[in-house]
């Protein structure tokens, strides 16, 4: 792979998190693409809420495009894989889900009068789709990494 300036100039950064109706949510994801931009000044990086917060995902994404990139790479800023990582963002960028389809939506279960204390926002219309002449690349969460384990270890070790 070309990695000479020309090829950072036409790679944009998407960082997409899953949106809350609390605020802080988006400020989080947004603080980390803005560290990230610190560190990689070179590369046009935007954020993009999977419902519940602005810009959706493919608001973000076209914003990028517009810079004149050839090339995509989006990050969910998720800890774990999941039905929206798995499937609904592929879908929206026109990729392949790596589940199979079925004609039932996740659910929650709700019997004996649980309640699992917050809800998710679910349309019944079809996400909006982009579309990109280049490349997307889609990358995993971020997973169980050292530097998650790194960043739990301080948190806990400041009370032990």
């Amino acid at each position: 792979m070309d990695t000479n300036s020309n090829s950072k100039n036409n790679t944009g950064i998407l960082l997409i998190g899953h949106g809350s109706r609390l605020p802080y949510n988006k400020e989080v994801v947004n603080k980390i693409a803005e560290k990230y931009s610190e560190k990689n000044p070179e590369y046009n990086v935007e954020v993009g809420f999977m419902e519940l917060a602005e810009p959706n995902i493919p608001t973000a994404f076209n914003k990028l495009k517009e810079t004149g990139v050839d090339r995509i790479i989006v990050t969910p800023v998720f800890l774990a894989d999941g039905m929206h990582t798995k499937r609904d963002i592929p879908k929206i960028l026109g990729l392949e889900p790596e589940i199979e389809e079925t004609n039932e939506e996740h659910h929650h279960d709700h019997e004996h009068g649980h309640e699992h204390g917050h809800h998710h926002h679910h349309h019944d219309e079809e996400p909006q789709h982009v579309e990109f002449d280049g490349e997307i690349i889609y990358t995993k969460p971020l997973g169980a990494d050292d530097l998650i384990v790194d960043i739990v270890a301080s948190r806990v070790n400041e009370h032990l």
